[in-house]
């Protein structure tokens, strides 16, 4: 029957091919399921099958992730925000809570601490190359979803949680920690007694002087 639909032209139900493609990660092929994604997906919205399109970008991404393929993960993650401005969706709670689906499959990993050894140094600085890909993926996949909650509906700043959730990624994984860009999701999101929480943390472990800036900062902001 899919061959048949394959001639003419025809395409599947979306389960169809985000079951063969699912079978291909957890079997360990995460690139040719990647370019299945990315060749499905694209047909659909071809085809102007905007909300297929979308179903498989986010079981790829969800899939990807979970398996702990970030880079391929938020390529998907990034390929379905395309998708919502593509097919002008509205900004809805409905699609936030895809998109919150999505950035909570994206893996949170401290980085190694009480380091002895040339081995555990190696371990430090593979883990601090996994946290910088991490953060990249997620920050760009959340700043397009942003800029698509601006653009559809969702007020000029963007989605308030939307910044929650962005500004907490980057405090908890980034290696290389910029407070100016937390605070300033921050103050644009809901949340502020999380905000508190993280000035109080980032207070009990930053440089002397690097507190007063802090506090100074979200005020400011």
């Amino acid at each position: 029957m899919s061959r048949e639909r394959a001639k003419r032209g025809v395409l599947p139900p979306p389960q169809e091919p985000i079951e063969k493609m699912e079978k291909l990660v957890n079997d360990g092929n995460f690139y040719e399921a990647q370019q299945m994604y990315k060749t499905y997906s694209a047909r659909y919205a071809a085809a102007q099958r905007y909300p297929e399109a979308l179903d498989i970008l986010e079981a790829g991404a969800l899939i990807q992730l979970n398996h702990g393929q970030v880079t391929c993960g938020s390529e998907l993650a990034n390929l379905f925000v395309e998708t919502l401005v593509k097919g002008t969706f509205a900004f809805s709670e409905e699609i936030l809570g895809r998109l919150r689906k999505i950035y909570e499959a994206f893996p949170k990993i401290p980085v190694p601490q009480h380091l002895d050894d040339d081995d555990d140094m190696q371990k430090l600085s593979e883990a601090l190359v996994a946290a910088k890909i991490r953060v990249e993926g997620c920050s760009s996949f959340l700043r397009a979803a942003i800029k698509w909650s601006m653009e559809f509906g969702s007020g000029r700043s963007g989605c308030p949680e939307l910044h929650d959730m962005l500004a907490e990624y980057i405090y908890s994984e980034s290696p290389e920690l910029d407070m100016a860009k937390v605070s300033a999701h921050f103050v644009r999101g809901n949340n502020p007694g999380k905000f508190v929480d993280i000035l109080m943390n980032f207070m009990g472990k930053c440089y002397p002087g690097e507190d007063d800036l802090a506090i100074a900062r979200a005020i400011l902001m």
